[in-house]
């Protein structure tokens, strides 16, 4: 299956968002230093992510990233989907290209299975995913932590 830390990234940051979203909007650094993701690499995918209507940006003192639509309708493949990944568990990429230059003996049981991974994780919505009981402790965990951390000293 490939599904890189692109796809990863983007679900575990619009998670950290759903989390911390109610509060006002969020900025990426606080997403970066909670889910120790590079701040530049957020901010390729949040482009993405706004460009697809999953989030919008606010400028200025107190701004940041909210999510552009309701928790509750927007679900984990969408997001994979906005920052160009694909679910794709064939070793050709969908192209039928895979042996020689042709379709090979098992293309249609993992083009199968990709199309049943990609149905299971349209049906998980954001807001179910952050409901779930191991992903509050690990979010109050993570919470914890961020405020015992030291803001770098100034040079």
């Amino acid at each position: 299956m490939r599904l890189t830390t692109k796809g990863r990234y983007a679900v575990t940051a619009m998670m950290d968002l759903a989390i911390h979203g109610l509060r006002g909007p969020v900025a990426l650094t606080d997403i970066a230093l909670n889910q120790d993701i590079s701040l530049s690499y957020l901010e390729q995918l949040f482009a993405k992510l706004r460009r697809n209507g999953l989030v919008s940006g606010t400028r200025g003192p107190g701004g940041g990233y909210a999510l552009a639509r309701p928790v509750e309708t927007i679900s984990i493949a969408e997001i994979i989907s906005a920052v160009d990944e694909k679910v794709d568990a064939t070793r050709c990429a969908g192209k039928e290209n895979c042996q020689e230059g042709e379709r090979c003996l098992t293309h249609e049981l993992w083009s199968e299975l990709s199309d049943q991974l990609y149905v299971f994780l349209d049906g998980i919505k954001l807001g179910e995913l952050v409901r779930w009981p191991c992903v509050q402790a690990t979010a109050a965990r993570q919470d914890a932590r961020s405020r015992h951390v030291q803001p770098p000293a100034a040079v």
